[in-house]
């Protein structure tokens, strides 16, 4: 079965007959390191029921971004707020979304019924950022869905070009997941926008950031009324104790936030120059632009082989891009990992490129 997420190690690992431990998934996009959270206050979490207005944690985020809490709503990960959009969505007509572009969002739409009408995004692009978004030509949609930096391809939309398409869509979603960890990707955020947009929503991610997925935290950005709305949808709990804590420790100050992200955004811009010079040496393969912790690589020929080899050979998990639409065999996505993790990574790919060429 093809996945259509990266990331799943327990899977690949049993597969295998290997421990997960081995393995080097670069299959999903997380920074390569973790923050060390202090064990006695994640216990608070585990005796009570949660606060079901998580007040403490919207007050952390509304400081952040300089919004009101009431604008604020955070989720069990993004994926649980895609579905609220898709609901949202479904509801305003019909949803526009970039090809190739995450799979999720379609699976949120399908959850209601609604299935979106694709726009072709042009693949190649210049490798300065940020750029203008790609005007949409005029297809009868409503909703548009956007990805900023967008994945699977790490191109970043300047905030002006995505400003003036909110005048012409009933509902506009900002999946901002991975702009935190872009260099001044802040400045093309869109959440600065939302208090003076009500048919904005914008949709973080904090398990990329902070590398623990397993926590499940996202948060949505849109104005109270439309929030309000989803949380009376929902189930009562949707964010556990534990991870409200965590994203407590890890928000409680705006100078911890700030160095964290000045700690990934260095990392992205170090490895990710570095990654590219890399790639383009070896033969058969073309990687990206990119502004993002993930590059997109092309093969002269099918990849399946070669990723199958490094999963295989050499414990290296690569993203299979067939998931996404408009993309076939002949794409992967690695997810940036640290210096020791990309040698492995490029070593592994030069040995199965040199034994098996695609040119």
């Amino acid at each position: 079965m093809l996945s259509r997420h990266g990331g799943e190690l327990s899977q690949v690992a049993s597969r295998l007959g290997v421990d997960a431990a081995q393995l080097l998934d670069a299959s999903a996009s997380l920074v390569p390191w973790s923050p060390q959270l202090r064990f006695g206050l994640l216990r608070s979490g585990l005796r009570h029921y949660p606060d079901r207005e998580h007040r403490r944690l919207r007050l952390l985020l509304a400081h952040l971004h300089g919004v009101d809490p009431s604008e604020l709503l955070p989720g069990n990960g993004a994926a649980e707020l895609f579905t609220w959009a898709a609901r949202d969505a479904a509801g305003s007509g019909v949803s526009l979304c970039l090809a190739p572009g995450f799979a999720d969002y379609r699976r949120a739409l399908r959850c209601w019924g609604a299935a979106p009408v694709s726009f072709p995004l042009e693949l190649w692009s210049a490798a300065e950022f940020p750029q203008s978004f790609p005007l949409p030509v005029e297809l009868g949609a409503d909703v548009l869905w956007i990805c900023n930096p967008h994945n699977p391809t790490g191109q970043l939309w300047s905030r002006a070009s995505l400003q003036s398409l909110l005048s012409r869509y009933r509902l506009v979603i900002c999946d901002e997941a991975f702009l935190s960890l872009v260099p001044d990707g802040e400045r093309q955020s869109l959440i600065p926008l939302v208090g003076s947009h009500p048919n904005l929503v914008v949709i973080r991610s904090l398990t990329k950031l902070y590398g623990i997925a397993g926590l499940r935290l996202g948060y949505a950005v849109a104005q109270p009324e439309r929030l309000e709305r989803w949380a009376a949808w929902r189930d009562p709990w949707p964010v556990n104790g534990l991870a409200s804590s965590a994203a407590e420790q890890l928000l409680k100050t705006p100078d911890r936030y700030q160095r964290w992200c000045f700690r990934a955004q260095h990392w992205v811009r170090a490895e990710g120059a570095w990654m590219q010079q890399q790639l383009a040496r070896l033969p058969g393969i073309s990687p990206m632009p990119s502004a993002a912790n993930f590059l997109l690589i092309h093969g002269a020929q099918s990849l399946v082989p070669l990723r199958e080899a490094l999963e295989t050979r050499h414990l290296i998990l690569l993203r299979d891009c067939r998931s996404f639409e408009g993309l076939g065999e002949n794409w992967l996505r690695i997810g940036l990992q640290s210096r020791r993790g990309n040698r492995r990574i490029i070593r592994a790919l030069r040995k199965e490129l040199k034994a098996a060429p695609l040119c």
